[in-house]
């Protein structure tokens, strides 16, 4: 069995139209919406082809309307494409976002799996990067073979005695210096991480094409080019 993971989209239709790997499964650990161009086009995909997905701290913030608790860097950032989504996306598509799971335990091929968005002591928010001492509560808590999550936009695999935590990375705007996304693949009870290239010129006049402010639109650019601004 092949399960292909994802995770912070981040409404960035290119990368993830782009995506050059199919699988039995694909699974998606949040952040759909917010700071890309194009979340009704990405919403509509992952509704139609996702397996399983979970809700991540940008899709409660338009699922619910309310604030999705970024620093202050990008608090801005995202509270405009946070409106933006609001005006964009269909009821159907918000209710989609409204109803998504915090976290998700599943069993696949004998393996049992935790998926949630950022940790699992606080599934929408919970910042905990890869080298954190942490994870050895956080998989205390779950009690589970392999602990998925995202929201650091950062890719890592870390064994802690013989549990796994994994995140894929960001696909729509990874924090690794380089614009590729990235994503995981899980087949034959093993994992890689793996990241490819995508169009991102058109992603970024897709950006400057936005109604928002041109200081704004700078920083998007910065970020899905670079991770950072």
């Amino acid at each position: 069995m092949k399960i292909v993971i994802i995770s912070d989209l981040h409404a960035n239709w290119d990368a993830l139209s782009a995506l050059p790997e199919k699988g039995d499964e694909l699974w998606v650990l949040g952040d759909l919406v917010n700071y890309g161009p194009e979340p009704s086009e990405v919403v509509d995909y992952v509704l139609s082809n996702a397996s399983v997905a979970v809700r991540g701290n940008h899709d409660h913030s338009v699922g619910y309307d309310t604030d999705p608790r970024c620093t202050p860097a990008y608090a801005k950032m995202a509270e405009a494409t946070r409106r933006m989504s609001l005006r964009v996306l269909s009821p159907v598509q918000k209710r989609l976002l409204h109803d998504l799971p915090t976290s998700l335990t599943l069993e696949r091929e004998g393996f049992h799996f935790y998926l949630c968005h950022a940790r699992p002591t606080d599934p929408l928010y919970g910042y905990c990067p890869a080298d954190s001492d942490e994870w050895r509560d956080e998989l205390e808590e779950v009690k589970t073979d392999v602990l998925l999550v995202g929201h650091t936009h950062t890719p890592f695999i870390r064994n802690i005695g013989k549990q796994v935590v994994v995140n894929p990375g960001s696909l729509g705007q990874p924090k690794t210096g380089s614009p590729d996304a990235c994503y995981a693949v899980w087949e034959d009870g093993r994992f890689e991480l793996k990241s490819f290239p995508y169009p991102v010129e058109k992603t970024i006049v897709k950006i400057d094409q936005l109604d928002l402010h041109a200081d704004l639109k700078e920083k998007l650019t910065k970020v899905v080019t670079t991770g950072s601004i």
